[in-house]
């Protein structure tokens, strides 16, 4: 199989005039995360490692909505969601509302190749995480000063400058040479949510969903449209059973949030290397990269 990999960094609105500095920050963390994918699928890796190395790129990065750099919750808090699923058997782990992990998707890993659950929660995942060794942060570690004034903007907004608006959740999907399919989501969720909020990216089926011989998919956007309409999982069943290309069966889904009042997007690669990136929103931040081919990244 020729391996190929489809990165995003959220979707939302396009800023008329963005720092130039962090428009680069962004793009070069874009195009980092797509990287680090690639070099293991180049080098004959899994897919499910590629995907963990992309967004755990992107965890690190202090310029997306992951990891360092989360959007703060109403507290000024970064609670913190991912998942990851392997194609291959339809495993998955997943981990919702941590704080203090520096990548929570090695910590979604971790729990998958546990076994005994597919999700862990707020203290019992931290719990879980210093178990295994994982790293720990103080709160400091993840706040941003964009994140505040954010934040102020939400509690203030009369009174408070618009920043520039990063778009929310972070994830990664991928075909390997083994023909394995691997999707990973990690988000901070809303700016400004009530304590202990849980998005759709930790929910296999709504944010983040594999199955090999279907497809795999991430998605970015308004997560309780995502989990209502289990839009990963309707994506996959449209190609599955509907027989639909990739393209269509995401497009139908993106749509079907968009009438109901939710914007967003995702990313898919199905079985045969085919890609879809749709997205309702004004922009979403995404790249993508395939053997024998060039990569390429779009921020608009």
């Amino acid at each position: 199989m020729a391996w190929v990999i489809v990165i995003h960094g959220g979707a939302g609105t396009r800023p008329r005039h963005p720092p130039a500095q962090e428009l680069r920050a962004v793009r070069e963390t874009l195009a980092q995360a797509l990287d680090a994918g690639v070099q293991i699928l180049r080098a004959g890796g899994r897919g499910l490692d590629a995907v963990q190395s992309a967004v755990r790129t992107m965890e690190a990065s202090g310029v997306l909505n992951a990891g360092r750099g989360a959007a703060l919750n109403a507290q000024g808090l970064a609670e913190l969601d991912a998942a990851l699923m392997d194609g291959r058997g339809r495993r998955a782990g997943a981990v919702a509302a941590v704080r203090h992990v520096a990548h929570p998707i090695d910590l979604a890993r971790a729990i998958m190749e546990d076994g005994r659950h597919v999700m862990l929660a707020g203290e019992g995942a931290k719990q879980f995480a210093v178990e295994r060794g994982l790293a720990l942060e103080p709160d400091e570690y993840f706040i941003t000063e964009r994140r505040l004034a954010e934040l102020e903007r939400v509690r203030s907004p009369r009174e408070a400058s618009a920043p520039w608006h990063l778009p929310g959740t972070v994830g990664a999907v991928a075909l390997d040479a083994h023909g394995d399919l691997a999707a990973a989501t990690s988000t901070g969720g809303l700016t400004g949510k009530r304590v202990g909020r849980v998005g759709d990216s930790p929910i296999i089926g709504a944010g983040t969903f594999a199955e090999n011989g279907v497809c795999a998919v991430s998605g970015t956007g308004a997560g309780e449209y995502f989990i209502r309409f289990t839009a990963a999982s309707e994506v996959a069943a449209r190609v599955k059973l509907g027989g639909l290309r990739i393209e269509d069966a995401a497009r139908e889904v993106i749509d079907l949030m968009q009438a109901a009042g939710g914007e967003g997007g995702l990313i898919a690669v199905d079985a045969r290397g085919d890609i879809a990136t749709p997205f309702s929103s004004q922009a979403m931040l995404r790249g993508w990269a395939r053997e024998g081919g060039g990569a390429e990244v779009h921020v608009g």
